[in-house]
Formats: structure tokens, sequence, C-alpha cells
């Protein structure tokens, strides 16, 4: 009987040893854990597997049908997935719908999200199990379309325009959504959620189970790292010394899915004023390459440390180019040879609970509200990347403008046929495990 060495093109081989090594420099308690996560659902096994898709879908040839060209490069968040979407505050102090993850963003090609998002809306809606595959169908198509529509409809002036999802601006489930976001949370609530006052002085909880102390070694680590990351923030709090005074830090633990096992830390500054409603959680996150990278030959890899050096400054690039109203405390890091990105944890966190969407009516909703936006950011971010022209909508328009129902046909059919595949990888990761 050959040795299974010899059949590393068998898909449970490969599920098998990809696993292995792209969690290898977890800790095993949290690489347990994470496995666990995983084990959940064939949607939690793809969220927690992302390297996967990119192995997948890296080379694939129908790229080139409506892209893989220099000039449908844009940044991408490089993980899309109906729960890389939430609520999150933004300058003015309201609640929008935006992307609210970047650990895994890049320049590529536009249709690497596209497809994956097209995946997770399957996977989620599967995994919910109350809609029928008719209904998933007809949702991918409307996705497709408004990304299309969205996308071809491309003015000169479009990278001065703001699109902005708040209550004010969206109707139905999202204004609704919105809503009872503001509603029920604000900045102290927040605080109260992970911190405590003693002594007249505001502190984390540590009976929060997400929560962790450091030891006085760690601690002093951490606030020095914190001094040479405001040199990285591109806003007017960069030169505010006395806005960054530390009140306590502590490690954030049993966050994510993907991200599961990386090193992260929480860190409470006094910010505007000395009062204790007003204080502010700076996430202190470890950033590693994207999975991309792993994919690319020596030359691309040359190209990109060339371009982003490390992946908090790839994050923070990302962050900056896909949304409309970047994070004030934007920024990185390093500690111990690892990169980090920090930015503000929002007072209006909140994820989307798409297990409402128990109508194919609701579904179809949300299916049009994440393809418009998921275009939107694409082409704002790409006026980042070319500032003298609008390459990647009008390359868009070459290629798609007159091939709107195959473009669609194409999404649609990729999305089902790899949340098939993405069941049977997730019956190999269960033997696995």
């Amino acid at each position: 009987m050959p040795s299974t060495k010899l059949l590393l093109h068998n898909r449970e081989q490969k599920i098998k040893q990809e696993l292995i090594l792209n969690n290898e420099d977890i800790r095993e308690d949290f690489r347990n854990e994470k496995f666990q996560k995983m084990a959940e659902s064939p949607y939690a096994f793809f969220r927690g597997s992302n390297h996967l898709y990119w192995g997948d879908f890296y080379n694939d040839w129908r790229m080139s049908f409506f892209g893989g060209t220099s000039a449908t490069l844009t940044w991408i968040n490089g993980d899309a997935h109906v729960y890389n979407y939430g609520a999150h505050a933004n300058h003015y102090g309201e609640a929008i719908f935006c992307m609210d993850d970047f650990d895994e963003a890049i320049v590529a090609d536009y249709q690497f999200d596209l497809w994956r998002m097209a995946i997770s809306i399957v996977l989620d809606t599967r995994n919910n199990g109350l809609l029928s595959d008719l209904t998933q169908k007809k949702a991918l198509k409307v996705f497709a379309k408004a990304y299309y529509d969205e996308m071809i409809s491309h003015k000169e002036d479009d990278d001065k325009n703001e699109v902005h999802l708040t209550k004010e601006t969206s109707t139905g489930l999202m204004h609704k959504f919105l809503s009872k976001v503001e509603a029920k949370k604000n900045r102290l609530k927040m605080l109260d959620a992970w911190t405590e006052v003693k002594d007249g002085k505001r502190i984390f909880n540590l009976e929060n189970e997400k929560l962790s102390s450091l030891s006085k070694e760690d601690f002093e680590k951490v606030s020095n790292a914190l001094k040479s990351y405001q040199k990285t923030i591109n806003s007017s709090l960069k030169d505010k010394n006395e806005h960054f005074q530390i009140k306590d830090i502590v490690k954030r633990v049993k966050a994510g899915t993907g991200s599961l096992g990386s090193e992260r830390y929480y860190i409470l500054i006094e910010a505007d004023t000395e009062a204790e409603d007003d204080d502010v959680i700076l996430d202190m996150k470890q950033q590693s390459q994207a999975p991309l990278y792993l994919h690319m030959n020596a030359d691309e890899k040359a190209e990109y440390d060339l371009t982003f050096g490390h992946g908090g400054k790839r994050h923070a690039l990302a962050f900056q180019a896909l949304s409309e109203h970047p994070d004030r405390y934007l920024g990185w890091t390093e500690l111990d040879g690892i990169t980090f990105s920090i930015k503000e944890r929002s007072p209006f966190k909140c994820d989307f609970p798409t297990e409402k969407l128990n109508t194919p009516k609701k579904l179809l909703f949300m299916a049009q509200v994440w393809g418009n936006l998921l275009a939107s950011r694409h082409k704002r971010a790409s006026y980042k990347l070319n500032t003298e022209k609008h390459e990647m909508p009008i390359a868009f328009g070459v290629l798609a403008g007159d091939k709107k129902k195959v473009f669609k046909a194409m999404v649609t059919t990729i999305a089902l046929q790899y949340a098939d595949r993405v069941k049977e990888d997730f019956q190999c990761f269960l033997k696995m495990l």
C-alpha cells in the first residue's frame, strides 16, 4: 500500500497538512480552541481557514474573464465574509455599516473579495437553515448585480463622494439595525462591559473571561511600544502626548476565529479629559503576512516587502484606503520582533444578526447592501492606488460592460460550487480532529 506521502494531491491530505502548517506557531491550547470553533459548522471552518481559499483560487483561470490585469487591482479585504461587515462609529459619532476587519487586506484583483463574499453568503444562509437553495441562488444574483451596477455607474468625481450607511441614509433592515445600535450602545456602556472603576480610577475588569492580566515586565514592554506607535498615527492626535496617558493594559483572549491565538492587547488610555466616562480602549493586535503572500513567487514577495515592510503598515494602509472615515487612532508598532496594528475599539462595534434573515425578502435586501458596499469600497480603494485616473472601474466597464448576465452567472456558479467544496473539506477537517 503506497504511503500517504505520495498522495499529496489528495484533498484530504492537503486539508490536513495545510491546517497543521498554518497553525503550527499558535500555542497548543489556543490552537485546540480555534479548531473547536472551526468545528461548529462549514461556515466557521471557512472563516478559520482563509489560506485554503487562497490556495484554491490564487491562479484560477476564470479570473481572466472579468479581471486578472494590473488595471483591476485594488485594495481588497482579503478575508471577505458577511461577518467582516458591521456597525462602527464614524468621525461624527454616528453608527455606520462598513467593513470592519483589515487583518488580511492586500492589493490584489477585486474578484478575490467578490467570490469569497459570495461564498460566505451561501455558507451563512445554509448555516442558519431558514431559506431554500433557490433563495440562495437569487441572493447571489442580487449580490453580483448590486456589485456590477455600483461599479459600472462610475463618475469622474467619485473619489470626492462619500457613501455613508447611517440610520439617516439607509432604509429597511439597515435603518432598523443602525437605529438599534445607536440606541443600545455608547462609549460608557462599552467601558462598563470591559472595565470597572476602583478607588476613583477606571481599570480593566479581570473577571471578564476574555481578558487576562500582564506581568509587570510585559506591562512595561507594551507601554514602551505605545510610544513608537504614536509616530505612525496619521491624524491630529499624533502629537497629543497627554491624550495617551495609559491607565491599564491587559491581554485580550478568545477573540475571533481565523485570528484566534494571535497576540493581542487592550490598552485603556485617558483620552480627552480626566473624566472616567470618555476613556478610550486601544486594540493592539498581532499582524502577520496576508495569506496571499504564501502563494506569491519570489519577485512578487520582494515587491510586497519593499512596498509594505510589515503587517502593521499594510493593515494601516488598507484601512485608510477602504474606509471613508479611518480610525483616528490607527497606527502600528513592534514588540519582541512582532508587528502589531493599533486602532480604537469602537463603542458601536456590532455584527449584523444574519440569523434574522429568515425570509427571502430580507436576505435579498442584505445581498443588495453587501454588493453595493463592496463595490463602493473597491472603487474608493483603487483611487488611493492611482490618484491620477480611475483605472479600476474603467477597466471593469471594458471587461464586463456588456456582459452583466454572464458576470452574475459566473459569481453565482463559483459561490455555489465552492460552498459545496467547503462542506466536503469540513468533513475532512472533522475526521482530522
